[in-house]
């Protein structure tokens, strides 16, 4: 019997500070089974997330040209990305998170996070994929 190799899922990273994107595609690198890409946007993300299909987004809240809310809103409405889990990097308060989570934020991050909170989070969201498996517990990861 031969076992297919593992699926490659797209992941979109998105905030305008280059050290956090850096930071987060570093700490990513060596999972197995992901495709970093990177945008510094919400316009480039959106532009980005047309052509790559991701599985995963991680996308800040504030950002210049188009905020995380709206490319929240937008990649929601899109059919290429409707499905995709979008985390929320926020280093606000609980204001921001409820027009996030009416834009279609599946979970948050907030800044400053540990590549030990990252890991964590995709590796919890990478099991929801599997079947049986149920959603990460959002209290564990840090909050405003």
């Amino acid at each position: 019997m031969t076992t297919s190799p593992p699926r490659t899922r797209s992941v979109v990273v998105v905030d305008d500070s280059e050290a956090i994107r850096h930071l987060i595609l570093a700490t990513l690198e060596d999972v197995g089974g992901f495709e970093l890409f990177e945008a510094s946007d919400g316009e480039e993300a959106l532009e980005l997330a047309r052509r790559v299909r991701p599985a995963l987004v991680l996308l800040d809240i504030h950002m210049p040209r188009l905020d995380g809310v709206e490319a929240c809103r937008r990649l929601r409405a899109l059919p290429e990305t409707r499905g995709a889990r979008i985390v929320m990097l926020t280093g606000t308060g609980i204001d921001q998170e409820e027009a996030a989570r009416a834009a279609g934020a599946d979970l948050f991050l907030t800044k400053p996070f540990s590549p030990l909170d990252l890991l964590r989070l995709v590796s919890e969201l990478s099991a929801q994929d599997e079947p049986g498996e149920d959603p990460p517990d959002q209290s564990r990861f840090p909050r405003p």
